[in-house]
């Protein structure tokens, strides 16, 4: 295993990731913008290092400064945690070079799934299903209109690069659609630096569903059982959990969906921890639609059901060593859900609320879990993704599960800043969400 390990990452993911390492004995190197420097992940960790301004730009997504701090500090590997440069083929490709070992999949293939619209073509190719789409990048608005005349509305505008649903609009007709693909363009662009765009067929209120895979160096791969992430708002989640219900409407299609997942990273070749995401139909019958080549946000409700570690087997499969498990090995315990705690509101569209968290309280006991990034006397940044923490609860039953999440929340105490913590209140109590019928514009139709 591993001695040294940088995380190039900040918040709840980079103290997750310190918790484990240190569990396994590995001494942890953290990275701090000025915005940061007293920010409990700078505590978690074994060592800390500045590492530029607050702009995400000059410091946590400066590859240059990330790896100076690498190497000044003797680290044998770098765990990227999720966003950020986690799914930054360039970054991956140059910590390679340095001799570090990236903790996730080789560059190439996290360049082949960074583009969706060849990741989607790719997945085609292995016999996984897919939504109808444009036959790869449309290169102008007129091209994207007649693509749309010639397949039918609604149609979906997407950003071939990046991911978290950012630059992505629905369109109905033609005078939506043009907007759609200026406001895509420009999105694009800013985030990723890449104004690509395709097209997909929208599919009406489907559910989001997907699989969390392992794969090591050695040939095998293996899922996890899916994910319900279907409670979202534009295109981000908000509240996951597994077993998804959707599963006891139709025989055999978590077998099926696992396998799709699996068949589609053994064609990539992929290695370390993925996650394949579809959407799924009222019909039960599922599409691909990208492939994040990192640790998901909620790769928590996956660690409660089956009591696998993910960053421990990231750490594994990085330093070589050969999954132990088998599929059948890998057992589905119960329930469980996530609430991401975000510094939003929810009755201002979401909007971002950044400032002092005056006081600050996690709830405890057996079946929660808090990964957190903040703490009282916090003063949370304007600079960064919104994210204060994920909270968690796992029991025997969906019921269960739901009765434990309201109570946890209830003991949760976050003051001074506008949070969605109510918004998880109201969502966990209502008669759609306990019945299990969810669809991706659910919450949004609801606020």
């Amino acid at each position: 295993m591993f001695d040294r390990v940088l995380i190039a990452n900040r918040g709840e993911i980079a103290v997750r990731i310190a918790r484990t390492c240190q569990e396994l004995g590995i001494h942890t190197i953290g990275v701090y913008s000025e915005a940061d420097e007293d920010a409990p992940h700078t505590r978690a960790v074994d060592e800390a290092h500045h590492i530029g301004p607050a702009s995400a730009t000059e410091s946590y997504l400066d590859i240059d400064a990330v790896l100076e701090v690498a190497e000044q500090t003797d680290a044998e590997a770098i765990h990227p945690g999720y966003g950020l440069l986690s799914e930054n083929p360039e970054f991956a490709e140059e910590v390679e070079a340095q001799g570090f070992n990236f903790v996730g999949p080789r560059s190439e293939v996290m360049r082949l799934m960074s583009d969706k619209s060849r990741a989607r073509d790719f997945a085609e190719e292995a016999g996984v299903p897919v939504v109808p789409g444009s036959d790869g990048p449309v290169e102008d608005v007129e091209e994207a209109k007649a693509f749309a005349d010639e397949h039918g509305y609604p149609m979906l505008v997407k950003a071939a690069a990046g991911g978290g649903g950012i630059g992505m609009r629905k369109a109905h007709d033609p005078e939506e659609l043009e907007k759609a693909f200026a406001a895509c363009q420009r999105r694009a662009q800013s985030a990723f630096g890449d104004d690509t765009l395709y097209l997909e067929r929208y599919i009406e209120n489907p559910r989001h569903i997907e699989i969390q895979i392992l794969a090591d160096t050695h040939g095998k791969t293996l899922h996890l059982f899916e994910r319900e992430c279907s409670v979202q708002r534009r295109h981000q989640k908000v509240i996951e959990e597994t077993p998804s219900t959707i599963m006891d409407k139709f025989g055999g299609l978590r077998e099926e969906m696992g396998q799709a997942a699996v068949d589609l990273a053994d064609a990539a070749e992929y290695t370390n921890a993925g996650t394949v995401e579809f959407v799924v139909g009222p019909e039960g019958n599922f599409h691909f639609i990208e492939m994040n080549t990192r640790l998901q946000v909620e790769h928590t409700v996956t660690e409660m059901i089956t009591g696998v570690d993910l960053v421990e087997q990231q750490l594994r499969v990085a330093e070589g060593e050969p999954l132990e498990a088998r599929q059948d090995d890998i057992k589905m315990n119960g329930h469980s859900i996530q609430c991401r705690i975000y510094a939003e509101d929810p009755d201002r569209n979401f909007l971002p609320s950044p400032g002092t968290i005056t006081a600050y309280e996690e709830p405890g006991g057996e079946g929660i879990r808090v990964d957190s990034g903040v703490e009282g006397d916090y003063e949370v940044p304007r600079d960064y993704d919104p994210l204060l923490a994920k909270l968690m609860t796992h029991g025997e039953t969906r019921d269960a599960t739901i009765e434990h999440m309201v109570g946890a929340l209830e003991d949760y105490t976050i003051e001074g800043i506008t949070t969605n913590h109510d918004m998880h209140l109201d969502v966990l109590q209502t008669d759609d969400f306990q019945n299990g019928d969810l669809h991706t514009s659910w919450l949004e139709e609801r606020y």
